[in-house]
């Protein structure tokens, strides 16, 4: 087959996925498993695994990642390029075309109330996303306990990533000792960079963040696209764990930090990112809209900065794929990276649960909205639903609220 008919394949295969994506990074892995490795037979499981490995070891989101890695397996470079883009780019314009509309009619009363009812689902799906993370997550006392510290941490405003990397040094040196970590780190370009630049054990890596290390505290400032950019640059770059830690790499830099997003904006913003397939990193390209039309006051300007947002989040993950491809055999050997990554995953959890607590005070308002919250989670523990007819539900929630209440009101 030739190349040009390889690099077609893939991108229309993943144009399609991008379009009907649903559920998730765990469900686009499983469509992509059927369509791929037992239909298509693009690569072997063995090779489906190791792709996958490779994915939880570098930062950015999961899926996004996997379909980079099988497309730049299948046809080179050129398909590394175009079949990430191919998976990424329905869901940024399908939230772009939203985040047109939000700006236009959000603020009418009617869709004030569908984002009333699609508020309280998301905070349960993203509690009831890391409730079933848990499990893997803290399997031992130590990580449980590093997890908790972490959640404490960030709700006292402690800076998310020093939490994150901070969490995978300590486990990688408790587990391995400070002085294999040294030797190992040594070995491996790939493992310094990440563990090393932080905790200062490698000199090598210290290059590496001279530049990204001055976004690491975001600090109030007027609005400029360059900062929207970096700021969307170093989250793709370091972002580890579930897709949902986003919120609070969100919450941190462009609510706390710069100012430039409001609690009750990010939530709706997550929200949007329900609502769509593909990845939910793709909530970028709504908040970088957002903060465009605020900014500049023009569509135009708010078009120019939902574009660097979103190539911002997700050009790290095409480099990262790009360099650790040849890596994957040393990686998925390495046990200081291993132990390293249950630190960080860890510390993940406890940054979900402090970001469900800031955004669920905001979610949660009155008792219908605590109501609809708890509904949702029964229904996300006892069955099977995917989580966009619950926010599609919510959606209906908060309309039949409006209906009612001119009959419930004196």
């Amino acid at each position: 087959m030739s190349k040009n008919r390889r690099l077609s394949e893939v991108i229309s295969y993943f144009f399609v996925l991008g379009c009907v994506a649903f559920g998730g990074p765990a469900a686009h892995v499983a469509m992509m498993h059927r369509e791929l490795v037992e239909r298509k037979q693009w690569l072997t499981e063995q090779q489906f695994v190791d792709l996958w490995a490779a994915t939880n070891l570098i930062p950015g989101p999961n899926s996004t990642e996997m379909a980079i890695h099988i497309s730049s397996l299948r046809s080179g470079w050129r398909g590394l390029i175009g079949g990430g883009i191919a998976f990424i780019l329905p869901a940024a314009l399908m939230v772009t075309v939203l985040a047109w509309a939000y700006t236009e009619f959000g603020h009418l009363p009617q869709v004030s109330w569908i984002l009333y009812g699609v508020k309280p689902v998301v905070i349960a799906i993203v509690v009831h996303a890391l409730i079933g993370l848990l499990g893997t997550a803290w399997r031992s006392i130590p990580l449980a306990v590093l997890g908790l510290v972490a959640g404490g941490l960030a709700l006292v405003g402690v800076n998310e990533l020093l939490v994150l990397f901070g969490g995978g040094v300590l486990a990688a040196v408790v587990v391995n000792g400070l002085k294999k970590l040294r030797g190992e780190i040594g070995k491996s370009s790939l493992l310094a960079l990440p563990l090393a630049a932080i905790g200062g054990f490698s000199p090598m890596a210290k290059p590496f963040l001279a530049i990204p290390a001055t976004l690491l505290a975001p600090i109030a400032a007027p609005f400029g696209l360059g900062q929207l950019f970096l700021t969307f640059l170093k989250i793709g770059a370091v972002l580890y764990g579930s897709g949902y830690v986003l919120l609070a790499f969100l919450h941190g830099d462009f609510v706390e930090g710069l100012g430039w997003l409001r609690e009750d904006q990010l939530l709706d913003a997550v929200a949007v990112g329900q609502l769509t397939p593909g990845p939910l990193f793709t909530t970028a390209s709504f908040v970088g809209y957002l903060i465009g039309y605020e900014n500049l006051g023009s569509v135009q300007g708010a078009l120019l900065a939902s574009g660097l947002a979103t190539v911002g989040i997700f050009l790290p993950s095409f480099l990262f794929v790009a360099a650790v491809n040849p890596l994957i055999p040393r990686i998925r050997n390495s046990q200081v990276f291993s132990s390293a990554l249950d630190g960080v995953v860890s510390a993940a959890m406890g940054l979900m649960g402090a970001v469900a607590v800031f955004l669920g005070q905001a979610a949660y308002v009155d008792i219908p909205t605590v109501a609809a919250g708890g509904i949702a989670l029964v229904l996300l523990w006892r069955t099977k639903i995917n989580s966009i007819w619950l926010v599609l539900g919510g959606a209906a929630f908060g309309v039949a609220v409006q209906l009612a209440l001119p009959y419930v009101l004196p």
